[in-house]
């Protein structure tokens, strides 16, 4: 295991202490079994790693990545038990959906080392069942999701401006600092490259290309069991989606497009919206009904636009996929019969500086979000401000 101790202490000096996300403090890192779900890329190794140096237990802690080449020789069982013989009492599995049968050694894990702790990370496509057990009883799982215009304030700026509620956003009651500075000035860089952390380092789109093509050509057929064939059919949806966005979901048409079979699209967009590539906007819901019908698509965030189209997204296109990103990670967002979304009840038209009320003028409680503006005035909302809901 001296290798893995190697590897695990090197990691932890080269980890930053200079930023911290906000969710690593509404975690509850003391359950026997923890897991941290999000799209690749988002920071989690990074916190877990930011965890243990200020937990300050590095010497009863062991951090291992589950695609080491050291586990082509040893199972994560036995490894966990050689770490707690040797008086570890927490293990951190990084990027775990790329071991096999991971579910099944962590429920032995859980069920033979009762007073070892346990917190692993990986893909948001990761489902229990197809981990082959389940773990439903005995873990609490956290999501992370990609960085909101106000982290990146903060990354980029050193500041500290605090997440603002739904009501307060409609008031304009968000912590940003004006006087010199100025919202609209970093908001379009923030489109471009800010919903991932490593958006201030060099060859950005390199980098994000990269991990798509990872989730698409490796992480995604893994979990799904595909053959070479079925992931070329894949990246081809994906890549349609890409220029089209956003597209009403119509099953036939986009087979005929793509010339692909009807019956395989269904279960590729679940992959790629499981793998937060995609969302998938769904209707309101009559009367009690739980299923909702999916009825708009959208690329996950507007970087991943910039990057898989090579070139600068439709404009209105980058607005509603960047306020459905957002809102989605706090409340239920749902397309409105009468305009673009709807949130408790709240109607939402998103449009540029000069967008009307047309469209909502007859709605009891509509709001106009608009793009290119700075303060609220009556009830239009500048798009910005929707940023600092987390």
């Amino acid at each position: 295991m001296r290798a893995l101790y190697d590897q695990f202490n090197q990691l932890l000096e080269l980890t930053p202490m200079s930023f911290f996300r906000e969710q690593h403090d509404t975690i509850n890192w003391d359950v026997r079994i923890l897991g941290i779900l999000g799209q690749k890329g988002v920071g989690k190794s990074t916190l877990i790693l930011q965890h243990i140096k200020r937990a300050g237990n590095k010497d009863e802690s062991l951090y291992v990545v589950a695609d080491d080449i050291y586990f082509s020789a040893h199972t994560l069982l036995d490894t966990a038990k050689a770490f707690f013989a040797r008086g570890g009492k927490h293990l951190y599995i990084d990027e775990i959906h790329k071991y096999e049968n991971w579910s099944a050694e962590i429920k032995n894990i859980y069920d033979s080392l009762p007073l070892l702790h346990v917190v692993y990370s990986g893909s948001s496509m990761l489902d229990l069942k197809e981990g082959g057990a389940d773990l439903s009883r005995r873990m609490i799982e956290y999501h992370l999701p990609v960085w909101s215009f106000r982290e990146y304030l903060n990354l980029r700026n050193g500041w500290s401006l605090k997440p603002a509620t739904m009501e307060e956003v409609l008031k304009g009651k968000v912590d940003f600092p004006y006087g010199p500075e100025r919202p609209l000035k970093y908001f379009e860089d923030y489109m471009k490259k800010g919903c991932y952390p490593f958006s201030l380092e060099p060859e950005f789109e390199t980098r994000l290309r990269q991990i798509i093509n990872t989730t698409v050509e490796v992480d995604i057929p893994k979990y799904a069991r595909m053959t070479i064939a079925a992931t070329q059919k894949l990246k081809k949806f994906l890549y349609y989606i890409s220029k089209s966005v956003p597209v009403k979901i119509n099953y036939s048409d986009m087979a005929r497009d793509l010339e692909l079979d009807r019956d395989e699209l269904p279960k590729y967009l679940e992959y790629l919206e499981k793998a937060e590539l995609v969302s998938v906007l769904r209707m309101k819901a009559n009367g009690d009904a739980i299923l909702r019908k999916m009825d708009k698509l959208y690329l996950h965030n507007p970087n991943m636009a910039y990057v898989l189209s090579g070139e600068k997204p439709e404009t209105g296109n980058a607005r509603e996929t960047i306020f459905y990103c957002w809102t989605k990670q706090k409340y239920e967002t749902l397309e409105s019969p009468v305009s673009d979304f709807e949130i408790d009840g709240k109607t939402f038209e998103v449009g540029g500086r000069k967008k009307g009320k047309k469209q909502i003028e007859d709605v009891k409680d509509g709001y106009v979000v608009k793009d290119n503006t700075e303060y609220v005035f009556d009830n239009q909302v500048p798009l910005w401000m929707f940023g600092f809901l987390y």
